[in-house]
């Protein structure tokens, strides 16, 4: 059998532990036998980053605005004990967080339903999409420990040499301080990511925030959206019969756990990036979510949205076999692979990776899964625990 051909190479990002066994299993089982494979590879797991100091990192975000489409593994994003462990120099920053700030655009989490397991809210019949704004707040602010008794100030110093100062506390003891930022620019950008995302797959747009708490940094973020909705976007909103609203985040995630599903929410950084596991989770499982930073300049970054799964490498380096759930980075593949088809106009290549996923959704319909949804499994067929190898391997049994 001749190979499927690419013109254009996608940009792959290794990562960290188990995710990255699986990233090799699944080229050599689901992708190279069929694929002829092109890409421009970076080793963004830890030991790699740390020899880099980093560079590694930014080095694949800029490759994924020459070549547009990238596709990323899990990786770690170091703690104190992480240092310790593989004997780093500094605590390294979040290899997404980078990618996302150098990239800008928005990441969009769809949970990947399935017949046979059913979301724990049983209301929700339609995945729900998390919209995650990609720059700034907490992933990209200052910290500080503090010694003892002071003032703290925020200080804006302008380009003319004016200075505002806003006193933050009066510490009379030992505390700490952050200071976050976030910019026009990308706040616009996710906006218009957002509108055009709920227009293109005719979904409800809700945007939420904490504007009666934070009411000049979370209130721009509603401004910004509203004011871009009633320019832009409204009447083709309405045309196509579908609603933007924006509520607060507490409103929100009463309104979402009553909800039939089939909208998209879009969230700031922190909120996206805690409600997606949320949203994953009671779905079915962190490992059933696809993951896509997509950029206004027109620049794609898929991943799967979960951890490197710490544990499961733990067994595996003791020569266990494992049963990881390897769904959302199957996905993250085959969204890179059908997005390079379109972008390259090979719709055999963008047909293929739609065979994997359906391949992938029947094989657990069909009741062979990892272990991880055994215990969620509802379906009409006994279910049956494989291992992560065997799992890809009944996959490639369907194609």
């Amino acid at each position: 059998m001749s190979k499927l051909q690419m013109t254009t190479p996608l940009v792959e990002m290794d990562g960290d532990e188990m995710t990255r066994i699986l990233w090799q299993q699944i080229k050599e089982v689901l992708l190279e036998p069929y694929v002829d494979l092109k890409t421009v590879y970076f080793d963004l797991g830890l030991p790699e980053r740390e020899k880099t100091k980093d560079q590694v990192t930014i080095d694949a975000a800029e490759a994924t605005k020459k070549y547009g489409v990238a596709v990323k593994c899990a990786t770690i994003t170091p703690n104190a004990q992480r240092v310790e462990e593989y004997h780093l120099s500094k605590m390294w920053k979040s290899p997404n967080g980078t990618i996302r700030g150098i990239l800008d655009g928005t990441v969009f989490r769809t949970p990947i339903m399935v017949n046979g397991i059913n979301p724990v809210v049983k209301n929700w019949k339609e995945p729900i999409t998390i919209a995650r704004h990609a720059f700034g707040d907490v992933y990209k602010a200052a910290e500080l420990s503090v010694p003892g008794a002071g003032k703290a100030e925020l200080v804006f110093t302008a380009a003319d040499g004016t200075e505002t100062r806003k006193t933050i506390n009066e510490f009379t003891g030992p505390g700490v301080l952050q200071g976050q930022f976030n910019v026009d620019a990308s706040i616009v950008s996710f906006a218009h990511s957002c509108f055009q995302y709920a227009l293109s797959t005719n979904q409800d747009l809700w945007f939420s925030s904490k504007d009666t708490i934070s009411k000049t940094y979370d209130h721009h973020f509603k401004d910004i959206f509203a004011d871009l909705y009633e320019a832009q976007y409204k009447k083709a909103f309405e045309e196509k019969g579908i609603t933007y609203f924006y509520t607060l985040i507490d409103d929100a995630v009463a309104r979402v756990i009553r909800s039939k599903g089939g909208f998209i929410w879009a969230c700031k950084n922190y909120d996206g990036d805690v409600m997606s596991d949320m949203v994953s989770t009671a779905f079915g499982s962190l490992a059933m979510m696809t993951s896509v930073l997509v950029s206004p300049h027109g620049y794609f970054e898929y991943e799967a949205a979960h951890g490197t799964v710490t544990k499961h490498y733990a067994r595996y380096l003791q020569g266990e076999q494992v049963s990881t759930n390897p769904m959302a980075t199957i996905f993250a593949w085959t969204g890179a692979l059908a997005k390079r088809g379109e972008l390259d106009n090979l719709p055999e290549l963008t047909a293929f990776a739609k065979k994997i996923e359906q391949a992938s959704i029947e094989t657990i319909e069909a009741g062979l899964m990892t272990g991880d949804l055994v215990g969620l499994w509802e379906g009409s067929v006994p279910a049956k625990k494989r291992t992560s190898l065997e799992f890809l391997q009944d996959i490639a049994s369907r194609l």
